[in-house]
């Protein structure tokens, strides 16, 4: 069976007065609930999305972990996220029961949005889906270049433009950035007296290099971060001898509803990444909260930091410990205003929906170059 692309709605770009509402299908990883309980950022950008669509007025399901909360309606892929349960052994089993459920309902939505990487590539293309595919993660790796150039009609959607660099002609749909509910986190503008780290332990994050700057710029260092058993091995022997120096202080994961205080209690966010971030969520998260943000300039750095107003970008540790104590010279105010103006939900909400239409109206164009594909 093939599925035909819609035809009836061409003219709906979000939430325009009188368009018609889309039937959208959002299909997360299965990792994390959505949202995560704990740590998790692509589940965490599919909710804030999924619930921004729904405010503005389309009908959207959701495939997700049964854990997950949302306005949406609800498809479990399995009964509860794979990272907290003891029992999965094999995560993969899960996506196929996961992906079967999409395809078996994809008549019933106008476009299905993947956050499920390529797993789905050869059913959509073969069964000519309407589709688009937003790539979350690193895309650097050998593996992925041929697996995208035999792939190349699918439509993608990129988090940063420095994300795209390593795949090179592939069909960009678009562009767009991650964006958070403009309640969910308070802005404080008084600077707090440490200096923050949140997310994961792992060797491309450095929590290394936040700990040096912290302690040669004299401050105080509050880690908020979870240990993946991948990275068991680098705590216990990079970065647990290191929480031994005075002022650094390991907290642990903290939860969504935690961030509001660790991060606006801030003097000021370290973000010291070495390696080709795609997009960096804390950082928003930060300017969210009125905290200026001091990143090593790596992957979407400059192109969501603002160097100068909501934060300095730099190239190296003592590069950062001068940017420490230039910044008052940053306003928390602007660092809000410039997170409401860029990176909130309803805005991302409405550049997919431009995203959607734009696939919707060139469904000719990918099955043709799926036909021709196929016969390579």
């Amino acid at each position: 069976m093939v599925f035909e692309f819609p035809t009836a709605k061409m003219c709906v770009v979000g939430n325009t007065p009188g368009a018609f509402p889309m039937k959208i299908a959002q299909v997360a990883p299965l990792y994390e609930s959505v949202p995560p309980h704990l740590y998790g950022g692509t589940e965490r950008v599919v909710s804030y999305l999924t619930e921004a669509l729904v405010d503005q007025g389309h009908e959207v399901t959701l495939f997700a972990s049964g854990d997950s909360i949302t306005q949406a309606r609800l498809i479990p892929g399995c009964d509860r996220s794979l990272r907290l349960s003891e029992d999965c052994v094999d995560p993969l089993a899960h996506h196929a029961v996961m992906l079967d459920k999409v395809i078996s309902l994809a008549d019933e939505f106008d476009i299905i949005h993947f956050h499920t990487d390529y797993t789905h590539f050869p059913f959509s293309r073969n069964m000519g889906l309407p589709n688009v595919t937003t790539l979350h993660g690193r895309l650097d790796l050998p593996d992925l270049q041929p697996l995208y150039e035999h792939f190349n009609e699918m439509p993608l959607v990129s988090i940063s433009f420095a994300q795209r660099e390593p795949l090179g002609d592939v069909n960009w749909a678009g562009n767009v950035f991650h964006g958070l509910p403009a309640k969910l986190l308070n802005s404080s503008e008084e600077p707090g007296k440490y200096l923050a780290f949140l997310g994961r332990i792992s060797p491309e994050k450095r929590p290394d290099r936040a700990i040096r700057i912290a302690l040669k710029a004299g401050m105080p260092l509050k880690i908020a971060a979870k240990v993946d058993r991948v990275d068991r091995e680098y705590f216990e022997t990079q970065i647990k001898p290191l929480l031994k120096n005075p002022g650094i202080e390991y907290i642990g994961e903290i939860t969504e509803s935690e961030k509001a205080e660790f991060l606006g209690n801030a003097y000021a966010y370290l973000f010291p990444i070495d390696w080709p971030e795609p997009f960096g969520l804390t950082m928003i998260e930060a300017m969210a909260c009125g905290t200026p943000v001091i990143a090593f300039s790596c992957g979407s750095v400059p192109e969501i930091l603002e160097d100068g107003l909501t934060g300095y970008i730099v190239t190296s540790e003592k590069e950062a410990v001068a940017a420490v104590a230039r910044i008052p010279q940053l306003s928390r105010r602007q660092c809000r205003e410039i997170f409401e103006a860029r990176f909130t939900d309803t805005r991302m909400a409405s550049d997919y929906t431009k995203v959607y239409n734009a696939v919707l109206r060139e469904p000719c164009r990918v099955r043709a170059n799926a036909r021709a594909a196929n016969t390579r």
